[in-house]
């Protein structure tokens, strides 16, 4: 009988040993971060997506006392990197809206928008400017879009490629004012736009557009949000200039690989709001003319999930994307 009593605790210990190694070996919200933490960027250097990240890494590894670091990874390759890496809170990504049309541009997309990503928060969301070359002679959206009419096809606009929050609001713009405009990706920063004559239209954040309307080197035509924005006072908005229909708000957000913990999700989502609360980068962010926004993780999964099915929708009914 002792004999068995003695076996019986010994597997008991034997389960709770590996119980508690399995546990261990898992991130928990407590112990993390523990290492170096990647918030991967789909875009290059200069874009909004890519500000903002630097903006919460800095903050971040503060806060965490671990080094945050953020890698830019241009196109699918970057956002596929995050899709098929270990949901254990250490590879993150910063995006914006245009992630949630992706497989409607491109039918060989190595992820799922939805199902591939959990959401972690929302950062911001920036709403857009309208800038045309300071030669145009189209000097607000009425005399765009009499212009473009004029001339189908044989004007173009620019964005930061196919799924970008560049490419989602031009192409909406095009569809709701019913003109012809063809489209002309862009790499590299936006200002590339102000070095090239192939294009007349170009979305852009109004945090980084508006010196670049200030000094000159574009015009500033109209806002893409249904309330003229703080930075560019002035600058009418779309619907105001003769398209009512018409509004587009980019959000950019923060996303883990599906399956990350949802502690480590809720920790990651409730440090980034705290960030964002902090003087100097509500400051800094407000001055830009960025609204900043913050979600719980279970809330922006479902934005995520709802924008990914809606937008996807909308843009094949209206002809726009791949095939």
């Amino acid at each position: 009988m002792r004999f068995r009593a003695w076996l019986i605790a010994a597997a008991f210990a034997v389960v709770a040993g590996g119980a508690a190694a399995q546990t261990a070996s898992r991130p928990s919200a407590p112990s993390y971060p523990a290492q170096m933490v990647r918030i991967v960027v789909p875009f290059s250097a200069g874009s909004i997506s890519d500000g903002l990240a630097r903006v919460l890494a800095d903050k971040l590894a503060e806060r965490w006392q671990q080094q945050v670091i953020v890698e830019n990874r241009p196109g699918i390759a970057g956002t596929a990197s995050v899709a098929k890496a270990a949901p254990d809170g250490y590879t993150l990504m910063l995006t914006s809206n245009g992630h949630t049309i992706a497989s409607v541009v491109n039918r060989n997309l190595p992820y799922d928008p939805a199902k591939d990503f959990a959401g972690v928060t929302e950062v911001a969301s920036v709403p857009q400017a309208l800038i045309v070359p300071p030669d145009l002679p189209a000097k607000n959206v009425t005399e765009f879009i009499a212009l473009a009419r004029s001339q189908p096809g044989k004007m173009n606009f620019a964005s930061a490629g196919l799924a970008s929050t560049s490419y989602l609001g031009a192409e909406l713009f095009k569809q709701t004012a019913k003109i012809d405009i063809v489209h002309v990706p862009h790499k590299g920063a936006p200002e590339a736009m102000t070095m090239r004559n192939d294009s007349q239209l170009f979305y852009l954040g109004v945090n980084l557009a508006t010196d670049l309307h200030q000094t000159g080197k574009v015009r500033a035509i109209a806002v893409s949000t249904p309330k003229r924005n703080r930075a560019l006072p002035d600058v009418p908005t779309v619907a105001e200039s003769g398209v009512p229909d018409y509004k587009y708000d980019a959000w950019f957000a923060v996303m883990a690989p599906a399956g990350t913990p949802k502690p480590i999700l809720d920790k990651v989502s409730g440090d980034i709001g705290a960030v964002l609360q902090t003087p100097d980068v509500a400051e800094r962010l407000t001055r830009q003319g960025v609204d900043i926004v913050f979600s719980p993780a279970d809330k922006f999964d479902a934005v995520l999930k709802a924008d990914v099915a809606h937008n996807s929708a909308t843009l094949r009914a209206a002809g726009v994307g791949g095939q």
